[in-house]
């Protein structure tokens, strides 16, 4: 089972919608562009989002097993992904990728 590199790539942040929708959140997302996390296929990595790690976790999974070239050549590296996560106030990407 390969090992799998998960890069937080970007950060957006949406304050109309929050303005509009959302009750205020301390520290509603700790994740920093840079940071990198290594996951061994199932197992979360210590300090990454778990709202985050259920976007990805199949994709992980996927990789982590062999899989690659996820719907027909989307990312140039197809043993890569690029995933963000599900909050659709402050939505985050992160690279995923096989570690060799």
């Amino acid at each position: 089972m390969k090992k799998i590199r998960i890069t937080v790539m970007r950060k957006a942040c949406y304050r109309d919608l929050m303005e509009k929708y959302e009750n205020p959140i301390e520290h509603a997302c700790d994740m920093e562009e840079g940071q990198v996390f290594i996951a061994n296929a199932w197992e979360k990595p210590e300090g990454l989002c778990e709202s985050a790690w259920q976007s990805m976790s199949p994709f992980v999974m996927a990789l982590a097993h062999g899989g690659s070239n996820f719907y027909d050549g989307w990312m140039k590296n197809e043993r890569s992904a690029m995933i963000s996560c599900n909050d659709g106030f402050r939505p985050v990407s992160f690279l995923i990728e096989v570690i060799d």
